[in-house]
């Protein structure tokens, strides 16, 4: 969709018109936002005129075994959901038309035209030593006998879980050559609090996180002379339970200032910030090497299985629930779902309550190349990675022809797309000790970006 947009934008940008007023330079702007009024009132007509929508054939009106179950399932309502502004559940593009932006101007992209898995992987590998080399990190220090010792420590075990993310860059961090005991070399400095620990423990839960993380703030502000030079722009936290964009909520000066690794890196939320905060993958801890799954025969088009919490899921069950080719299942499945990650070319990741989810790790992992359906996902890696070359990234109004647009992706393509997902996977593994290029270094690297090429030394006193 952004490259379409972008297409559509250029192809407007080269019409002249001859004008006393400005030429070329005053039309530019105005054409541009002709342009957009124009596909507001298409969109509009499209979604509204009987030459698009019939009722008859419209899934969301039709009474249907799978809608009526799907209403008694959900447990919210959509009222001013902000997936609305997108995709609104009441009045979708009739299913019989397919119609979507991206067919009516005739801009299906070609979605495997970037054949590099980097951006650029020369300065990437450059910059990446000089990370090796010269990053410093501080962690604040506690005792192990701290009554929160559970919340500050590192775990003394293997990480498990949806949350393990959190738990494993703690852990392998504390024993990494990043780590510095002079607070005045280091680049940024770590507040080692775990959000997930913090939400089991009784004492704190999730109603007393923010004012757990004032009074964190507040103590090393009087301890330590670091936070107050920058206030707090060389901090950060890890956090991967999406509870943890609340951390810094009772904290109004550190909210915009400290850095957020975090997996629900959604950035049409307030409180994460693109380029200042970092996306780190959920991904779910396995031992071993991944699978050899290049010569796998894989017969399934798509696969998801996951909960109906969002329109967004609720518009791919009403459209491809009942279908043959792509296997939406909702709910859990009763067994481990390693058969359908490994049957399917594509495995889908669409956005539920939050954008974070072990999905696009899982379909990595077993080689089955993710679809992106969750708009305004900042995804993980997206400074190194180029998830173009080995991902399908699907607007929600193209849910009605999701089918058709896997279905036009050619053989051709989708080895490659597969090819680069296999090459991507050792990004999206966490180990102890840490390999080169693995989940713990990649995370650090997004760190090593987000420093000041500037540090702020103390001024004295005297």
């Amino acid at each position: 969709m952004a490259k379409s947009s972008s297409s559509l934008c250029h192809q407007i940008s080269q019409h002249r018109c001859s004008t006393s007023f400005g030429g070329s330079f005053f039309f530019l702007p105005l054409s541009l936002a002709i342009s957009t009024l124009v596909l507001i009132f298409l969109y509009n007509f499209c979604t509204t005129s009987k030459v698009f929508t019939h009722n008859e054939n419209n899934l969301y009106q039709e009474s249907s075994p799978i809608s009526s179950l799907i209403q008694q399932m959900i447990p919210f309502s959509f009222e001013n959901a902000a997936d609305e502004l997108f995709f609104s559940p009441r009045s979708p593009p009739s299913k019989g038309n397919q119609w979507s932006t991206g067919k009516l101007f005739g801009l299906y992209g070609n979605y495997a035209n970037n054949t590099e898995i980097y951006h650029d992987k020369d300065l990437f590998e450059e910059d990446y030593k000089e990370m090796n080399r010269s990053l410093k990190i501080y962690i604040y220090p506690h005792d192990k006998d701290d009554p929160y010792a559970n919340v500050l420590l590192p775990a003394d075990y293997d990480p498990k879980g949806h949350y393990a993310s959190e738990l494993y860059f703690k852990k392998v961090i504390s024993g990494s050559h990043f780590i510095t005991e002079n607070p005045s070399e280091a680049d940024l400095f770590f507040m080692p609090f775990s959000i997930v620990e913090m939400r089991h423990d009784p004492r704190i839960g999730p109603e007393g996180m923010g004012n757990f993380i004032k009074q964190y703030i507040y103590n090393i502000t009087q301890t330590y002379p670091y936070w107050n030079r920058t206030d707090g722009a060389d901090h950060f936290y890890v956090a991967c339970h999406s509870i943890g964009r609340f951390a810094m909520d009772e904290v109004f000066e550190a909210k915009f200032n400290v850095i957020q690794v975090v997996c629900s890196s959604s950035y049409f939320v307030a409180g994460y910030v693109p380029h200042k905060d970092a996306s780190m993958p959920q991904i779910w801890p396995r031992q071993g090497s991944p699978p050899d799954v290049a010569s796998l025969k894989r017969k399934q088009l798509a696969f998801f299985a996951g909960t109906i919490n969002s329109p967004a899921r609720v518009a791919l069950l009403q459209f491809w629930g009942n279908d043959t080719a792509i296997f939406a299942h909702f709910g859990r499945l009763g067994t481990p779902d390693d058969d359908q990650l490994l049957d399917a070319k594509f495995c889908l990741h669409v956005k539920g309550f939050e954008v974070n989810t072990a999905r696009v790790a899982d379909a990595i992992y077993y080689g089955c190349v993710p679809v992106i359906l969750a708009n305004h996902y900042d995804l993980p890696f997206v400074d190194v990675l180029n998830w173009e070359s080995f991902s399908v990234v699907v607007h929600y109004l193209d849910i009605p022809v999701l089918k058709n647009i896997l279905q036009r992706i050619s053989l051709e393509e989708y080895s490659l797309l597969q090819s680069n997902t296999l090459k991507v996977r050792r990004h999206f593994q966490w180990n102890d000790p840490p390999l080169d290029f693995d989940a713990f270094y990649m995370t650090m690297y997004e760190l090593w970006l987000r420093r000041s090429s500037i540090k702020v030394r103390l001024i004295s006193s005297v």
